[in-house]
């Protein structure tokens, strides 16, 4: 991606621990992806720390995976207040009501068998790929569902980090 520090990226490798740390957990809910990626500061490019975050993220305990996953709202109901929710699932705003009622109902099924939300980089997905995505994914093993919720979470997490490594700070 770019090979120079960012305006955004300065800030970040600037910032007090606290302000950082509160950036990332907006981004990520996983305190150990967190604490990882603050521990490598300064990063000299945003890819370096996109390397960070993809070997934070593969690394997750189970238990950091769940709590990484209690930060996500369920697809087609974004956080409210929450831009980057939103921005993410743009695909389902457009929807018609019988497919949002499709992906209530899948996502609550999903969620009895699995017992976290129905995870996916949603960004430049459509209503009807991601209820596809979902249905593919109901009948995985739990095992096999954690191995694709890792790599969905690391496309979340690179494209979140993206816009801060741009932006900086996130701003409410």
């Amino acid at each position: 991606m770019t090979s120079r520090p960012t305006p955004g990226l300065s800030w970040f490798n600037s910032a007090e621990e606290s302000a950082a740390r509160a950036a990332l957990h907006e981004m990520c809910a996983a305190r150990a992806w967190g604490s990882a990626l603050l521990s490598h500061r300064p990063y000299g490019t945003a890819e370096d720390l996109f390397r960070a975050s993809d070997e934070a993220t593969a690394g997750l305990s189970d238990e950091g995976l769940d709590e990484a996953m209690a930060g996500h709202p369920p697809i087609g109901r974004p956080k409210p207040g929450d831009p980057a929710s939103s921005r993410e699932q743009r695909g389902m705003a457009g929807a018609s009501d019988a497919l949002k009622a499709e992906m209530l109902e899948l996502n609550l099924a999903y969620q009895e068998k699995f017992g976290h939300v129905f995870l996916i980089c949603a960004t430049g997905l459509t209503g009807e790929q991601m209820r596809d995505a979902v249905r593919n994914r109901i009948d995985n093993s739990r095992q096999r569902e954690r191995e694709i919720v890792r790599q969905e979470l690391i496309k979340i997490n690179r494209i979140r980090l993206s816009r801060l490594a741009e932006e900086g700070a996130p701003t409410a």
